[in-house]
Protein backbone atom coordinates (compact mmCIF):
# COMPACT_ATOMS: atom_id res chain seq x y z
CA UNK A 1 0.00 0.00 0.00
CA UNK A 2 1.40 3.72 -0.82
CA UNK A 3 1.66 6.43 1.71
CA UNK A 4 -0.68 8.40 -0.95
CA UNK A 5 -3.03 6.01 -0.77
CA UNK A 6 -3.41 5.86 3.37
CA UNK A 7 -3.49 9.63 3.20
CA UNK A 8 -6.76 9.20 0.63
CA UNK A 9 -8.30 6.77 3.36
CA UNK A 10 -7.46 9.23 6.00
CA UNK A 11 -8.52 12.31 4.21
CA UNK A 12 -12.05 10.91 4.00
CA UNK A 13 -13.06 12.07 7.40
CA UNK A 14 -12.22 15.35 6.82
CA UNK A 15 -14.64 15.12 3.51
CA UNK A 16 -17.19 13.97 5.39
CA UNK A 17 -17.52 16.95 7.57
CA UNK A 18 -16.99 19.23 4.48
CA UNK A 19 -20.28 17.40 3.33
CA UNK A 20 -21.81 18.40 6.41
CA UNK A 21 -21.98 14.78 8.15
CA UNK A 22 -20.97 15.37 11.62
CA UNK A 23 -19.14 12.84 13.65
CA UNK A 24 -19.01 11.85 17.00
CA UNK A 25 -15.55 11.50 18.98
CA UNK A 26 -13.88 8.32 18.69
CA UNK A 27 -14.65 6.08 22.00
CA UNK A 28 -12.68 2.83 23.04
CA UNK A 29 -12.23 0.14 19.91
CA UNK A 30 -12.91 -3.36 19.58
CA UNK A 31 -9.24 -5.08 19.89
CA UNK A 32 -10.04 -7.84 17.60
CA UNK A 33 -12.64 -8.97 14.56
CA UNK A 34 -13.44 -12.38 13.36
CA UNK A 35 -14.48 -12.53 9.71
CA UNK A 36 -16.26 -14.83 7.76
CA UNK A 37 -14.60 -14.95 4.38
CA UNK A 38 -13.91 -16.62 1.11
CA UNK A 39 -10.24 -16.67 -1.37
CA UNK A 40 -7.95 -18.55 -3.40
CA UNK A 41 -4.19 -18.23 -3.96
CA UNK A 42 -3.16 -16.17 -5.96
CA UNK A 43 -3.70 -17.78 -8.99
CA UNK A 44 -6.76 -17.87 -10.73
CA UNK A 45 -6.57 -21.75 -10.45
CA UNK A 46 -5.46 -21.98 -7.19
CA UNK A 47 -8.58 -23.68 -4.87
CA UNK A 48 -10.71 -21.97 -3.06
CA UNK A 49 -11.17 -21.46 0.69
CA UNK A 50 -13.86 -20.50 3.17
CA UNK A 51 -13.03 -19.59 6.96
CA UNK A 52 -12.53 -16.94 9.63
CA UNK A 53 -9.60 -14.21 9.66
CA UNK A 54 -8.81 -12.64 12.58
CA UNK A 55 -7.73 -8.91 12.61
CA UNK A 56 -5.64 -7.75 15.41
CA UNK A 57 -6.11 -4.11 15.48
CA UNK A 58 -3.63 -3.88 18.42
CA UNK A 59 -0.77 -6.34 16.90
CA UNK A 60 -1.74 -4.85 13.28
CA UNK A 61 -2.20 -7.97 11.81
CA UNK A 62 -4.27 -10.22 10.14
CA UNK A 63 -4.10 -14.35 10.61
CA UNK A 64 -6.15 -17.44 9.05
CA UNK A 65 -8.09 -19.22 12.27
CA UNK A 66 -9.20 -22.25 10.08
CA UNK A 67 -9.74 -22.67 6.07
CA UNK A 68 -11.95 -25.28 4.68
CA UNK A 69 -11.13 -26.62 0.61
CA UNK A 70 -14.12 -25.67 -1.66
CA UNK A 71 -15.01 -27.97 -4.36
CA UNK A 72 -15.64 -24.64 -7.08
CA UNK A 73 -15.35 -20.75 -6.50
CA UNK A 74 -18.24 -19.23 -3.94
CA UNK A 75 -20.14 -16.76 -3.22
CA UNK A 76 -22.66 -15.91 -0.20
CA UNK A 77 -20.81 -16.87 2.97
CA UNK A 78 -23.60 -16.28 5.79
CA UNK A 79 -22.93 -16.85 9.11
CA UNK A 80 -25.22 -19.01 11.83
CA UNK A 81 -25.98 -18.21 15.15
CA UNK A 82 -23.97 -21.35 16.44
CA UNK A 83 -20.73 -19.68 14.64
CA UNK A 84 -21.07 -22.22 11.70
CA UNK A 85 -20.69 -20.86 8.28
CA UNK A 86 -22.97 -21.54 5.46
CA UNK A 87 -21.27 -21.34 1.78
CA UNK A 88 -23.40 -21.34 -1.30
CA UNK A 89 -21.48 -21.79 -4.52
CA UNK A 90 -20.88 -19.18 -7.26
CA UNK A 91 -23.94 -18.62 -9.77
CA UNK A 92 -24.77 -21.80 -11.30
CA UNK A 93 -24.84 -23.05 -8.10
CA UNK A 94 -24.16 -26.58 -7.72
CA UNK A 95 -23.67 -27.04 -4.22
CA UNK A 96 -24.36 -25.64 -0.50
CA UNK A 97 -22.12 -26.39 2.76
CA UNK A 98 -22.16 -25.54 6.49
CA UNK A 99 -18.99 -25.33 8.07
CA UNK A 100 -18.57 -25.77 11.94
CA UNK A 101 -17.09 -22.83 14.41
CA UNK A 102 -13.97 -24.77 13.88
CA UNK A 103 -13.62 -25.27 9.95
CA UNK A 104 -14.85 -28.80 10.13
CA UNK A 105 -17.12 -29.30 6.88
CA UNK A 106 -20.53 -31.00 8.40
CA UNK A 107 -22.80 -30.67 5.82
CA UNK A 108 -22.45 -30.32 2.06
CA UNK A 109 -25.50 -30.50 -0.55
CA UNK A 110 -24.64 -31.57 -3.84
CA UNK A 111 -27.06 -30.81 -7.27
CA UNK A 112 -26.49 -32.36 -10.68
CA UNK A 113 -25.26 -29.41 -12.73
CA UNK A 114 -28.00 -30.43 -15.21
CA UNK A 115 -30.99 -30.41 -13.13
CA UNK A 116 -33.39 -27.26 -14.38
CA UNK A 117 -32.96 -25.28 -10.89
CA UNK A 118 -29.14 -24.10 -9.51
CA UNK A 119 -28.22 -21.79 -7.08
CA UNK A 120 -27.89 -18.40 -7.46
CA UNK A 121 -24.99 -17.78 -4.98
CA UNK A 122 -27.04 -16.38 -2.16
CA UNK A 123 -29.12 -17.83 1.55
CA UNK A 124 -30.75 -16.66 4.40
CA UNK A 125 -32.23 -18.27 7.40
CA UNK A 126 -35.62 -17.74 8.26
CA UNK A 127 -36.99 -16.01 11.67
CA UNK A 128 -37.62 -18.56 13.37
CA UNK A 129 -34.59 -20.62 12.39
CA UNK A 130 -35.92 -23.67 10.75
CA UNK A 131 -35.40 -22.60 7.54
CA UNK A 132 -33.44 -21.74 4.71
CA UNK A 133 -33.97 -19.21 1.69
CA UNK A 134 -31.75 -19.85 -1.16
CA UNK A 135 -31.99 -17.83 -4.61
CA UNK A 136 -32.35 -19.87 -7.89
CA UNK A 137 -32.60 -20.02 -11.11
CA UNK A 138 -35.44 -22.37 -13.38
CA UNK A 139 -33.46 -22.88 -16.29
CA UNK A 140 -36.44 -24.66 -18.06
CA UNK A 141 -38.68 -21.68 -17.68
CA UNK A 142 -36.60 -18.26 -17.02
CA UNK A 143 -38.28 -17.54 -14.01
CA UNK A 144 -36.22 -16.87 -10.42
CA UNK A 145 -37.09 -18.92 -7.49
CA UNK A 146 -36.14 -19.27 -3.89
CA UNK A 147 -35.77 -22.53 -2.29
CA UNK A 148 -37.27 -23.38 0.98
CA UNK A 149 -34.88 -25.48 2.49
CA UNK A 150 -34.49 -27.56 6.09
CA UNK A 151 -32.01 -25.65 7.78
CA UNK A 152 -30.15 -28.56 9.64
CA UNK A 153 -30.56 -31.17 6.20
CA UNK A 154 -30.27 -28.27 3.65
CA UNK A 155 -32.50 -30.46 1.60
CA UNK A 156 -35.27 -28.47 -0.33
CA UNK A 157 -38.56 -28.70 0.99
CA UNK A 158 -40.35 -26.30 -1.52
CA UNK A 159 -40.22 -23.72 -3.89
CA UNK A 160 -41.22 -20.37 -4.26
CA UNK A 161 -41.44 -18.08 -8.02
CA UNK A 162 -39.82 -14.41 -7.05
CA UNK A 163 -42.07 -12.75 -9.11
CA UNK A 164 -38.97 -11.68 -11.75
CA UNK A 165 -35.84 -13.07 -13.40
CA UNK A 166 -32.33 -14.00 -11.61
CA UNK A 167 -32.55 -13.36 -8.17
CA UNK A 168 -29.53 -12.68 -6.18
CA UNK A 169 -29.68 -11.65 -2.94
CA UNK A 170 -32.19 -11.94 -0.10
CA UNK A 171 -32.56 -10.76 3.25
CA UNK A 172 -35.43 -10.50 5.89
CA UNK A 173 -37.38 -7.63 7.05
CA UNK A 174 -38.47 -6.44 10.36
CA UNK A 175 -41.61 -8.68 10.21
CA UNK A 176 -39.32 -11.33 8.95
CA UNK A 177 -40.59 -11.55 5.14
CA UNK A 178 -38.13 -12.23 2.57
CA UNK A 179 -36.52 -9.14 0.29
CA UNK A 180 -35.49 -10.30 -2.90
CA UNK A 181 -33.36 -8.63 -5.41
CA UNK A 182 -34.38 -9.85 -8.71
CA UNK A 183 -31.02 -9.10 -10.84
CA UNK A 184 -33.13 -9.62 -14.17
CA UNK A 185 -30.65 -10.92 -16.52
CA UNK A 186 -31.13 -13.06 -18.49
CA UNK A 187 -28.38 -16.44 -18.56
CA UNK A 188 -27.74 -19.25 -19.93
CA UNK A 189 -26.23 -22.23 -18.15
CA UNK A 190 -23.21 -21.41 -18.97
CA UNK A 191 -23.70 -18.23 -17.18
CA UNK A 192 -23.55 -15.92 -20.32
CA UNK A 193 -25.89 -13.16 -20.56
CA UNK A 194 -28.09 -12.77 -23.79
CA UNK A 195 -31.36 -10.24 -25.10
CA UNK A 196 -30.69 -7.79 -22.53
CA UNK A 197 -33.19 -6.11 -24.11
CA UNK A 198 -35.86 -8.02 -22.07
CA UNK A 199 -34.51 -7.83 -18.39
CA UNK A 200 -36.75 -7.69 -15.92
CA UNK A 201 -34.88 -6.47 -12.70
CA UNK A 202 -37.05 -5.66 -9.30
CA UNK A 203 -37.03 -5.71 -5.59
CA UNK A 204 -39.86 -7.82 -4.41
CA UNK A 205 -40.86 -8.81 -0.83
CA UNK A 206 -42.44 -12.19 -0.47
CA UNK A 207 -44.30 -13.54 2.76
CA UNK A 208 -41.57 -15.90 4.15
CA UNK A 209 -44.70 -18.22 5.51
CA UNK A 210 -45.94 -19.12 1.56
CA UNK A 211 -43.62 -17.32 -0.83
CA UNK A 212 -47.02 -14.67 -1.51
CA UNK A 213 -45.94 -11.35 -3.29
CA UNK A 214 -46.74 -8.84 -1.12
CA UNK A 215 -45.04 -5.80 -3.28
CA UNK A 216 -42.58 -5.05 -5.88
CA UNK A 217 -40.83 -2.20 -7.04
CA UNK A 218 -38.68 -1.33 -9.79
CA UNK A 219 -37.10 1.76 -11.34
CA UNK A 220 -36.94 3.70 -14.41
CA UNK A 221 -34.12 2.42 -16.20
CA UNK A 222 -35.06 -1.19 -17.09
CA UNK A 223 -31.01 -1.45 -17.89
CA UNK A 224 -30.13 -1.16 -14.01
CA UNK A 225 -29.81 -4.69 -12.15
CA UNK A 226 -30.36 -4.37 -8.79
CA UNK A 227 -28.61 -7.59 -6.85
CA UNK A 228 -26.78 -6.74 -3.96
CA UNK A 229 -29.04 -5.45 -0.41
CA UNK A 230 -28.17 -4.09 3.06
CA UNK A 231 -30.19 -2.82 5.71
CA UNK A 232 -29.50 0.63 7.59
CA UNK A 233 -30.89 1.89 10.54
CA UNK A 234 -30.51 5.53 11.38
CA UNK A 235 -30.23 6.82 15.14
CA UNK A 236 -33.99 7.27 15.26
CA UNK A 237 -34.84 3.66 14.44
CA UNK A 238 -35.81 4.50 10.52
CA UNK A 239 -34.56 1.54 8.55
CA UNK A 240 -33.90 1.90 5.07
CA UNK A 241 -33.06 -0.84 2.64
CA UNK A 242 -29.45 0.06 0.25
CA UNK A 243 -29.13 -1.77 -3.21
CA UNK A 244 -26.36 -2.18 -5.49
CA UNK A 245 -26.88 -1.67 -9.07
CA UNK A 246 -25.20 -2.72 -12.07
CA UNK A 247 -25.31 -1.19 -15.43
CA UNK A 248 -25.79 -3.59 -18.49
CA UNK A 249 -26.49 -0.74 -21.27
CA UNK A 250 -24.58 -1.65 -24.29
CA UNK A 251 -22.49 1.04 -24.58
CA UNK A 252 -20.00 2.16 -21.99
CA UNK A 253 -20.68 5.46 -22.28
CA UNK A 254 -23.81 4.91 -20.90
CA UNK A 255 -22.74 2.63 -18.06
CA UNK A 256 -20.40 5.26 -16.82
CA UNK A 257 -23.21 7.51 -16.30
CA UNK A 258 -25.01 5.22 -14.48
CA UNK A 259 -26.00 5.51 -10.58
CA UNK A 260 -24.85 2.57 -8.22
CA UNK A 261 -27.44 3.14 -5.44
CA UNK A 262 -31.28 2.88 -5.25
CA UNK A 263 -32.59 3.10 -1.68
CA UNK A 264 -36.06 1.27 -0.06
CA UNK A 265 -37.45 5.03 2.11
CA UNK A 266 -40.29 2.94 3.61
CA UNK A 267 -42.35 2.10 1.09
CA UNK A 268 -40.71 3.82 -1.81
CA UNK A 269 -37.83 2.86 -4.41
CA UNK A 270 -36.23 6.11 -5.29
CA UNK A 271 -32.67 6.81 -6.74
CA UNK A 272 -31.19 9.39 -4.67
CA UNK A 273 -27.85 10.39 -6.51
CA UNK A 274 -26.46 10.22 -10.17
CA UNK A 275 -23.15 10.18 -8.79
CA UNK A 276 -21.45 6.87 -10.33
CA UNK A 277 -17.29 5.58 -10.36
CA UNK A 278 -17.15 5.96 -14.09
CA UNK A 279 -17.99 2.44 -14.79
CA UNK A 280 -21.70 1.54 -13.10
CA UNK A 281 -20.75 -1.51 -11.04
CA UNK A 282 -21.93 -1.28 -7.48
CA UNK A 283 -20.28 -4.43 -5.99
CA UNK A 284 -21.38 -4.65 -2.74
CA UNK A 285 -23.01 -2.94 -0.46
CA UNK A 286 -22.64 -2.78 3.97
CA UNK A 287 -24.39 -0.57 6.19
CA UNK A 288 -22.49 2.43 7.22
CA UNK A 289 -22.63 5.56 8.82
CA UNK A 290 -26.10 6.73 10.89
CA UNK A 291 -28.23 5.26 8.70
CA UNK A 292 -26.31 5.30 5.20
CA UNK A 293 -24.60 2.77 3.30
CA UNK A 294 -21.42 2.37 1.42
CA UNK A 295 -21.05 1.00 -1.75
CA UNK A 296 -18.00 -0.77 -3.22
CA UNK A 297 -16.78 -1.01 -6.95
CA UNK A 298 -13.60 -3.31 -7.72
CA UNK A 299 -13.86 -2.27 -11.78
CA UNK A 300 -12.79 1.42 -10.25
CA UNK A 301 -10.76 0.44 -6.93
CA UNK A 302 -13.26 2.63 -5.18
CA UNK A 303 -15.41 2.14 -1.85
CA UNK A 304 -18.15 4.87 -1.45
CA UNK A 305 -20.19 6.50 1.27
CA UNK A 306 -23.96 7.62 1.26
CA UNK A 307 -25.72 9.18 3.87
CA UNK A 308 -29.03 10.51 4.07
CA UNK A 309 -28.09 13.96 5.35
CA UNK A 310 -26.45 14.70 1.97
CA UNK A 311 -28.52 12.41 -0.10
CA UNK A 312 -27.07 13.83 -3.76
CA UNK A 313 -23.49 12.54 -2.98
CA UNK A 314 -20.96 9.65 -2.97
CA UNK A 315 -18.50 10.18 -0.95
CA UNK A 316 -15.03 8.26 -1.47
CA UNK A 317 -14.08 6.64 1.48
CA UNK A 318 -11.14 3.97 0.38
CA UNK A 319 -9.27 4.13 -2.63
CA UNK A 320 -7.39 1.11 -3.62
CA UNK A 321 -7.48 -1.46 -5.82
CA UNK A 322 -9.81 -4.59 -6.38
CA UNK A 323 -12.30 -2.57 -3.34
CA UNK A 324 -14.86 -5.02 -3.36
CA UNK A 325 -16.41 -7.38 -0.42
CA UNK A 326 -17.14 -5.08 2.50
CA UNK A 327 -18.81 -5.64 5.99
CA UNK A 328 -20.29 -3.30 8.96
CA UNK A 329 -18.05 -2.74 11.63
CA UNK A 330 -18.97 -0.26 14.33
CA UNK A 331 -15.89 0.43 15.86
CA UNK A 332 -16.21 2.65 19.09
CA UNK A 333 -20.09 3.35 18.18
CA UNK A 334 -22.84 1.86 16.72
CA UNK A 335 -23.81 2.58 13.15
CA UNK A 336 -19.79 3.56 11.98
CA UNK A 337 -17.72 2.14 9.30
CA UNK A 338 -16.91 -0.91 7.08
CA UNK A 339 -14.16 -3.45 6.71
CA UNK A 340 -13.32 -3.51 2.77
CA UNK A 341 -10.90 -6.17 1.21
CA UNK A 342 -8.66 -4.87 -1.39
CA UNK A 343 -5.83 -6.17 -3.58
CA UNK A 344 -3.28 -5.90 -1.02
CA UNK A 345 -5.26 -6.27 2.00
CA UNK A 346 -8.10 -5.44 4.49
CA UNK A 347 -8.83 -1.80 5.00
CA UNK A 348 -11.23 -0.74 7.85
CA UNK A 349 -12.74 2.90 7.85
CA UNK A 350 -14.65 4.14 10.60
CA UNK A 351 -15.87 8.47 10.06
CA UNK A 352 -14.98 8.66 13.91
CA UNK A 353 -11.66 6.35 14.37
CA UNK A 354 -8.14 6.07 12.39
CA UNK A 355 -8.37 4.38 9.24
CA UNK A 356 -6.62 0.63 9.86
CA UNK A 357 -4.44 -1.32 6.62
CA UNK A 358 -3.46 -4.88 7.00
CA UNK A 359 -1.76 -6.58 4.61
CA UNK A 360 -3.13 -10.46 3.54
CA UNK A 361 -1.41 -13.09 5.82
CA UNK A 362 -0.15 -14.75 2.40
CA UNK A 363 -0.59 -14.28 -0.98
CA UNK A 364 -4.68 -14.25 -1.83
CA UNK A 365 -6.90 -13.05 -3.58
CA UNK A 366 -10.67 -13.03 -1.55
CA UNK A 367 -13.69 -13.58 -3.30
CA UNK A 368 -16.77 -10.93 -3.88
CA UNK A 369 -18.01 -11.31 0.12
CA UNK A 370 -17.21 -11.89 3.53
CA UNK A 371 -18.77 -11.14 6.99
CA UNK A 372 -18.07 -9.85 10.12
CA UNK A 373 -18.66 -12.60 12.94
CA UNK A 374 -17.37 -11.36 16.18
CA UNK A 375 -15.01 -8.32 18.09
CA UNK A 376 -13.46 -8.46 21.26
Amino acid sequence: MHRRDFLKLAGACSLLAQGGIAMAASESEPQRALIAAAWRGPNPTDTYYAGVLVADWARKKLDIRHATPLPTRPHGLLPEEDGSLLVTGVRPGTWLMRIDPEGKLVRQLDIEPSANVLLNGHAIVGKAGDLVFTTETDFASGRGKVGVRDRITLKKIGEWDTGGMEPHQLLLDAEGNLVVANGGIPRNRADKKFDLARMDSSLVRLDARNGKLLRQWTVDDSRLSLRHIAWSTAPNGERRLGIAMQAEHGEAAQRSRAPLLAVLEGDQLIVPTRANDGFGYGGDIAAAYNGGFVVSSNQAGLAQLWHPGAPDKLTPVVQLEEAYAMAEWNGPQPGGGVLVSTALGLVRWHPSAKPVFLVWPKPMALDNHWALIGEA
